[in-house]
């Protein structure tokens, strides 16, 4: 009977070829990953299991993680103790037999949750790497741009940040921006904003779980990782560590990844635009400084005195405060071994999901800005 469940588990390990042969067949095709995969397959199943994790109101993945350097390790010397264990019987070889038998299952078994992590990825995240762009879904066309016109999408979000700022009136004793309610309800307003962006995009349509706030925070921000997506609890886990008014904007970027869109400047502008079409002020605030500090940081690379003189012309007192509270608090976590090995391990996974430049793909959320900006300003 132990043999005939040993050969039946063996079905699991063809996930692995299976989850190999569906990737290739999305990197042939962005038409497949996105009409079969990412708006058919993967839109089902994403739903399904944020429903059935959305309700837990704490992170699943996280409680995974905390316990898995406990629970894996401890099933693992179970097993081996049973191995010891194993009662001579009246025929030597049998003992032996059964030690192998054990070892063998604890093996196989070691190799079938690997398989079906590995094709839960594939399913739940990966395929959605080669879908579409963003940019064909909201009318965008991405091209190159002037100094000329990052100088004045720089403006145009001083300007905006600087007036709804003025707005919100909750603040520190040093006068930092700080949230005027829990992060929860931040998570309510984050959903809500989806569901106006949806009313524009039908692709943003659908149940969206709440943001997870992670209990151990404080630890995450030593990565210098501030959400985290996991496709095999369709958890959009947030850090609330972080400065108060990029919680807002960094929940809708990882509620993006529930929707399928993977690449991380993608995600970044459709945080933006879900923020901007929220009723928040707060989460409208949120989203403009994301990308203002984009914009802000590629303006600076291409024209320095350009940047300082928009900085000095249209940042207020007010979001210069909060910027430098933001610097301040991440100039605590930069260049530890923690945060660097973040970093590779990052930059590795990018790079391998075709993301070719790797973290660096984080700034292209520009490109997005600008052929907005320009939409706006029908160039």
């Amino acid at each position: 009977m132990k043999q005939l469940v040993l050969r039946k588990r063996n079905i699991l390990l063809l996930l692995i070829p299976l989850g190999i042969i569906c990737t290739q067949w999305v990197k042939s095709s962005a038409d497949v990953a996105e009409r079969i995969f990412a708006t058919g397959i993967y839109k089902v199943l994403s739903q399904v299991m944020g429903i059935l994790t959305g309700w837990l109101p704490f992170s699943l993945m996280e409680l995974i993680v905390a316990a898995g350097p406990f629970v894996l390790p401890g099933l693992i010397i179970r097993q081996l103790v049973r191995v010891v264990r194993v009662k001579e019987t009246t025929k030597p070889d049998q003992a032996g037999e059964q030690r192998f038998l054990l070892l063998m299952t604890m093996f196989q078994n070691l190799l079938c949750l690997i398989a079906v992590v590995f094709f839960g990825y594939v399913l739940l995240c990966g395929v959605n790497y080669h879908r579409y762009p963003v940019a064909y879904h909201l009318g965008l066309e991405v091209k190159d741009s002037t100094v000329e016109e990052l100088e004045g999408l720089l403006v145009e979000l001083a300007d905006q940040a600087v007036a709804l700022r003025a707005q919100l009136t909750t603040e520190n004793e040093a006068g930092v921006y700080e949230l005027p309610y829990s992060e929860r309800e931040m998570g309510k307003q984050a959903k809500a904003a989806y569901q106006a962006l949806a009313e524009e995009y039908t692709v943003f349509g659908g149940w969206y779980p709440a943001p997870k706030p992670v209990f151990f925070s404080r630890l995450m921000s030593y990565t210098e990782i501030t959400g985290v997506f996991t496709p095999w609890t369709m958890e959009a886990n947030v850090n609330i560590d972080i400065s108060p008014y990029s919680i807002g904007a960094t929940m809708c970027h990882e509620l993006a990844h529930l929707r399928g869109f993977m690449r991380e400047d993608e995600a970044n502008y459709i945080a933006y635009r879900a923020c901007m079409a929220s009723d928040s002020l707060d989460l409208q605030y949120s989203g403009t400084m994301l990308a203002l500090i984009y914009t802000g940081n590629a303006l600076y690379g291409k024209d320095a005195e350009r940047y300082f003189a928009v900085y000095r012309e249209h940042y207020s007192e007010a979001v210069i405060r909060d910027l430098a509270a933001n610097n301040e608090y991440w100039d605590q976590f930069e260049k530890t071994v923690i945060a660097e090995t973040a970093e590779k391990v990052n930059d590795t996974y990018l790079k391998v999901n075709d993301q070719t430049d790797g973290t660096q793909s984080y700034g292209r959320v520009v490109d997005l800005l600008l052929a907005e900006y320009r939409q706006r300003q029908n160039r």
